[in-house]
């Protein structure tokens, strides 16, 4: 198996177990597994976020991002504050309860971070997550302009 080929399906699986992890958790919330990361992205923002921005920081759809905040509005987890209440206007803030539920899921999620890497110390864990990290940025970037503009960067970079 190539670098790519191991890289990949290792990425797929741990994508995979942790959709399925999260789906299971917010099963006792009534919510679906998508529904956390909403949620956390909401806890970290305790002054409010905007439609638009959901969607950048969650990589979502605006219809996605209205769906899923009209679900949690109706739940009482979500409320909708600002001078523009239009559809993507305002801002969107956890209600009390919201705040006790996302902590709940942050918790959980932790737990279940802190199991998935129970065998790593804590420099391993170090260089795994500056590793990813570095993959992810640099993907982001491909994707952002295109490999072979990227490749060649890198190979002057080398050269240097």
């Amino acid at each position: 198996m190539d670098r790519f080929e191991q890289f990949s399906l290792l990425i797929f699986e741990i994508s995979k177990q942790w959709h399925k992890i999260t789906t299971e958790e917010m099963k006792a919330f009534g919510l679906r597994g998508p529904h956390s990361l909403y949620l956390l992205t909401l806890l970290n923002a305790p002054e409010g976020i905007s439609a638009p921005r959901l969607c950048e920081v969650c990589d979502k759809t605006k219809a996605d991002v209205s769906r899923t905040m009209a679900t949690l509005q109706e739940k009482e987890l979500v409320v909708k504050v600002g001078d523009n209440q239009k559809q993507y206007g305002g801002l969107y803030v956890l209600t009390k309860q919201g705040v006790s539920l996302a902590q709940q899921i942050r918790d959980r999620t932790n737990l279940a971070v802190e199991l998935a890497g129970r065998d790593l110390d804590d420099p391993s864990r170090e260089i795994l997550y500056n590793a990813l990290k570095s993959i992810a940025d640099n993907l982001k970037e491909v994707s952002a302009t295109s490999l072979t503009e990227v490749a060649q960067k890198g190979k002057k970079k080398n050269e240097n």
